[in-house]
């Protein structure tokens, strides 16, 4: 990932309905103990983004994620090694996983799935840690979070031939139209990141226009992907409350409007209403 620098972006006005950052790192993001995180909280609740779901790419992420998830009931925990981490992925780690994954507080198995970008993992490795990681996810039944670069042809087809969970998210979608269609029938949730507010990202624009309501959330992947006008800052969770606007305007609908229907597909699909607190 490309180093964020310069300040972070100033807080904004806070949106007329709060909304859940459906993805982002807290750890990344400088978050160390129960004080950072209440204090990146209550800088997003300034901006009207209420509660997170903090998401783990290796197995010391997903400790982290899952304990921070019990210091804070705005957090909710995502639980997966990434696709980029999986040339080693034996069976203590799968183990582990699978432990974490059963905590009240995780709300998702994620973020899995491939990335053909970095050369970090083989394919086959990948494929084989993603079909797990399905099957890991049907088990728990929580919500499938995937993590898809260079890799659409791929992701479909294993999810076809595993029998897809009754829950996937594509985190940061970055597919076309033809697949954003292929994924909303198939009743798969569409997330949006601040790569969607980028003034070259024409495809993605066209892709945020056609998926229903109800099948799209809102995510910053905080520390990665903060949105334009300050692209290449650091990212944190109450920067969603740009992205969200810019996919008002995008949709051509009212602010607030969106924000509740984002807020209701997340509390579908993470189950929120159903969390224990801490």
């Amino acid at each position: 990932m490309t180093a964020r620098t310069g300040e972070r972006p100033p807080v904004p006005d806070a949106l007329p309905v709060p909304v859940v950052d459906a993805h982002t790192h807290l750890d990344a993001c400088g978050a160390e103990h129960a004080g950072d995180v209440a204090t990146m909280l209550d800088r997003a609740a300034m901006a009207g983004v209420g509660r997170v779901v903090t998401v783990a790419d290796d197995l010391a992420a997903a400790r982290w994620a899952v304990q921070a998830a019990t210091w804070d009931d705005r957090v909710y925990a995502a639980v997966a090694l990434h696709p980029t981490r999986t040339k080693d992925f034996g069976d203590p780690e799968r183990a582990e996983l699978a432990e974490l994954a059963k905590h009240p507080r995780v709300v998702a198995i994620g973020e899995t799935g491939l990335d053909y970008y970095w050369d970090h993992s083989p394919p086959a490795a990948q494929q084989e840690a993603f079909r797990w990681h399905i099957e890991l996810s049907k088990r728990v039944g929580k919500a499938l979070m995937i993590h898809d670069r260079d890799a659409h042809a791929d992701v479909l087809r294993i999810l076809d031939e595993e029998d897809a969970p009754d829950t996937v998210v594509f985190h940061s979608f970055s597919g076309d139209p033809d697949m954003a269609r292929r994924c909303v029938a198939a009743g798969y949730v569409l997330s949006f990141s601040g790569t969607v507010t980028f003034r070259n990202a024409k495809t993605l624009h066209e892709v945020a226009k056609v998926v229903p309501s109800e099948q799209l959330l809102v995510e910053t992947d905080a520390p990665f992907l903060t949105p334009h006008p300050f692209r290449g800052r650091p990212n944190e969770p109450y920067c969603a409350a740009y992205t969200l606007r810019a996919l008002a305007a995008l949709r051509g609908v009212d602010v607030g409007e969106l924000a509740t229907n984002v807020t209701l597909t997340a509390e579908r699909v993470f189950h929120m209403r159903d969390v224990v607190r801490r």
